[in-house]
């Protein structure tokens, strides 16, 4: 791999382990001093391996560098050789020289340690989203800018906001003890939902961005999956939903960029390892007796990697959506429910529960009745996707809908 490639590579694997080991060591109140040290061992990366040459092993080259930096700081800074280095000594071996654990058991450990911490209840979600890209995932501010449809300004504020809330509210980070996880993991497992969502719904046009946003979702929720305590059915029926919706990832475009809805795509481009491991997932998070919205979901999401369209396909399907507005109503699962008994039970039984949602504001209430109305009442058809269209948020949606309104039209 060439050093253009190589570095913003191991950037995004191990901005994020080198932070939250520090952010361990050092405490939540310092975190940003953790996040500079990181980014001063990459931009020593940056300067020496252009002259120098790629390393023979260039993550431990950036380990030892990240050590010697940290050790650095600690010796030069009043504040940290008072308060901080003396607390750091008190709690390691008895000799002078101050431990940076970067063993890969450390690194591991020091990442779920964060994960907890950043999904603190006391975090409203966009901020927990927020830090778990910075910290976690090895964002730039300008790429969670992006991925977020946001600014900047907006994402620095929103950033320096949660580090603060954590920082008055005096937040260990430390893993809850086993009595505590079950009740802080729902939080931990909402936030890597949304950041698996906002990967695969992204509205952003960077395509390689949208990708990566789902793979460290499912890299931090595979961390889970590796710990003992938090290892649990939930975690695995996360982990398969993201398993069969990434399995899909190459077919949903087109090669001119354009997105392709899921009766149209190619099913020879679906990823099968991706979809074995949703399978091998689904099986373990079968074990126990909680019913979360993630096995509903993952449920539904398994009978998408089934491209036949029989009857029971679609009746397994509406079974679960109706479970899972059960367990937890949302205007756009009732709108896929509708969808799916369309498909189940006919178009007229799914248009009249459609229209009980009166969702008008919502571009894709009427692309699904646009939809339903085609070949039953044509000039509702295109009244629903000309309202569908003036309503869409993206270029990809309204190109969508137009190829819709082209076919009713002719």
């Amino acid at each position: 791999m060439e050093q253009q490639e190589l570095i913003p590579h191991l950037f995004r694997t191990e901005f994020r382990k080198i932070t939250s080991v520090l952010c361990s060591l050092f405490g939540i109140a310092h975190i940003e001093i953790a996040e500079d040290i990181a980014s001063e061992t990459f931009l020593s990366a940056l300067e020496t391996w252009t002259y120098k040459g790629i390393p023979e092993n260039p993550v431990a080259w950036l380990y030892t560098v990240a050590k010697n930096k940290a050790k650095n700081h600690l010796a030069r800074n009043a504040l940290f050789n008072e308060k901080i280095a003396g607390q750091i000594k008190q709690t390691s071996s008895e000799s002078e020289e101050i431990d940076i654990d970067l063993s890969d058991q450390n690194i591991t450990d020091s990442q779920l340690r964060m994960l907890f911490t950043i999904c603190h209840p006391s975090l409203p979600a966009e901020a927990q989203i927020g830090l778990a890209l910075r910290i976690l995932c090895g964002f730039g501010i300008d790429e969670i800018a992006n991925a977020l449809l946001s600014n900047k300004e907006t994402i620095n504020k929103r950033l320096y906001r949660a580090k603060e809330k954590l920082r008055a509210e005096n937040i260990n980070i430390e893993l809850p003890s086993a009595t505590e996880i079950s009740a802080r993991l729902e939080n931990v497992l909402a936030t890597l939902y949304l950041l698996f969502n906002e990967g695969y719904y992204s509205e952003s046009n960077d395509a390689v961005l949208q990708e990566d946003l789902c793979l460290e979702a499912m890299q931090l929720t595979y961390l889970l999956i590796e710990n003992e305590l938090t290892n649990l059915p939930a975690v695995n029926a996360l982990l398969s939903l993201m398993c069969f919706h990434a399995s899909r990832f190459e077919a949903r475009k087109n090669e001119q960029g354009e997105m392709v809805l899921y009766h149209d795509q190619d099913e020879t481009l679906w990823n099968r390892e991706l979809i074995s491991k949703g399978v091998y997932h689904l099986n373990l998070a079968s074990q126990g007796t909680a019913l979360s919205k993630y096995h509903l979901e993952a449920g539904i999401a398994y009978w998408h990697t089934k491209k036949a369209d029989t009857h029971e396909k679609w009746e397994a399907i509406l079974q679960l959506y109706n479970q899972l507005l059960q367990i937890e109503y949302s205007p756009i699962a009732a709108l896929n429910r509708t969808y799916a008994l369309s498909k189940a039970n006919g178009k007229e039984e799914a248009i009249t529960e459609a229209e009980k949602l009166a969702l008008t504001g919502n571009p894709y209430y009427h692309t699904l009745l646009g939809e339903l109305y085609t070949d039953i009442d044509n000039k509702k058809a295109l009244d629903h996707l000309q309202m569908a269209c003036s309503l869409a948020r993206t270029i990809a949606d309204r190109q969508i809908i137009q190829k819709k309104m082209a076919l009713l039209v002719h």
